[in-house]
């Protein structure tokens, strides 16, 4: 097989490159280990920024996205019993959130690739990059039972974390900037309409806690909890509770409950991989870097990321410079530092350390005051928030 961008992994950052080349005139083809079920349902995120919205509108797959999506306007942070409202459109120029799960635009794209792009592989196995360095990457991989071989003008690797595409870069030539957090997120998914039609993060002396949602009927919550928590540890009724009193407010608000369908445990950990390339492979997603969960940005980084690339090939393609190409890692890791930062104060800002003292405790809530009654620090929230920009 030969193609233009050999795409690894078929999560929204190598579906959204593979839409991307295809309106450019592009050719690719998609290599997904998994079948199409598995992709069409695993969980990740749920917020989508202002610029992944008009990316993903650009490129025609936003018209679900618009009908079912739910439009954010801002969040609620909550600390002391007290409520601040953080509104994003007054605060950033009319900038605002999208709250639509990533199986759903994965789904879109997923239909959009099969009716009018180019090859998408499910249980395609990458195997290894090889002559990564050179003019002509390949990608050894297994389909249907038979090991194959991928030429490619470029190779993106969209294959997170555990994948094969970062491996494939020397390591005398890599660096590695990473943070393990001594928590985690016990996330629900419940049969219950959202308590709130906004997202609550919750700042409390017993940890932290987020109301979020998936649509008008299903909510989506988490609680802090100690690294390695089994979910099973927890009962149902014990989540409610918790919940309940990570979310105390001095009014009347309430928690409403329902059946919880699904328990997991989330780590948190941060990790930036430098640089996002080697010859002609470039690692996108979290296959360069992983946010904690806590400031919304792993999707979105992604995003991001293989808008860089596909505006970078298709300037080569247009005026022959590859200047842009050459400047995809440096390019792509202004916005993944910033948004690392972001990330990491958001955490720092509503998570409690295990061995927090007094003195800390205050200075969260010392914090919390500061945005709540200072219009550049909650504008610096609402900025991080909604999204850098793309390139």
């Amino acid at each position: 097989m030969r193609t233009t961008v050999g795409i690894i992994g078929a999560g929204p950052a190598g579906l959204l490159l593979a839409r991307l080349l295809h309106n450019a005139g592009i050719d690719s083809v998609v290599l997904e280990s998994r079948d199409r079920a598995y992709v069409e349902r695993r969980q990740r995120a749920g917020i989508l920024e202002q610029g992944t919205v008009d990316v993903l509108r650009a490129v025609g797959a936003g018209e679900r996205m618009d009908r079912e999506g739910l439009r954010h306007d801002g969040i609620e942070l909550r600390f002391d019993r007290r409520r601040h409202r953080v509104d994003f459109p007054a605060l950033t120029g009319g900038r605002s959130v999208m709250v639509y799960a990533q199986t759903e635009v994965c789904k879109d794209l997923i239909a959009l690739q099969l009716k009018e792009g180019g090859p998408l592989l499910f249980e395609a196995e990458a195997l290894a990059v090889e002559d990564a360095g050179t003019d002509h990457p390949r990608v050894r991989f297994r389909h249907q039972g038979a090991e194959d071989v991928l030429e490619c003008d470029y190779v993106v690797g969209c294959d997170g974390f555990w994948g094969v595409a970062r491996k494939a870069v020397p390591a005398e030539s890599s660096r590695v900037f990473e943070r393990t957090y001594p928590f985690g997120w016990l996330g629900i998914l419940a049969d219950v309409p959202p308590s709130h039609d906004e997202l609550v993060y919750a700042r409390h002396d017993r940890g932290f806690a987020l109301l979020s949602m998936r649509s008008p009927s299903v909510s989506r919550l988490y609680l802090q909890v100690p690294d390695g928590t089994d979910p099973a540890a927890w009962s149902d009724d014990g989540i409610w509770d918790e919940l309940e009193r990570r979310f105390e407010t001095a009014d009347d608000w309430s928690l409403a409950r329902g059946p919880i369908t699904q328990k997991s445990v989330t780590p948190m950990r941060s990790f930036v991989h430098e640089p996002m390339r080697h010859g002609r492979l470039f690692l996108a997603g979290d296959a360069a870097h992983i946010v904690p969960p806590t400031g919304a940005k792993g999707l979105n980084l992604a995003v991001g990321d293989v808008v860089t690339f596909a505006r970078a090939l298709t300037h080569r393609r247009e005026t022959g410079s590859a200047a842009l190409l050459d400047a995809y890692s440096e390019t792509c890791l202004r916005r993944v530092w910033q948004a690392e930062r972001f990330s990491y104060d958001m955490t720092t800002l509503l998570h409690r350390a295990p061995d927090a003292t007094p003195f800390e405790d205050r200075l969260q809530v010392a914090r919390l005051d500061r945005i709540a009654s200072s219009r550049a620090a909650e504008t610096d929230l609402a900025e991080g928030y909604t999204g850098f920009p793309l390139a």
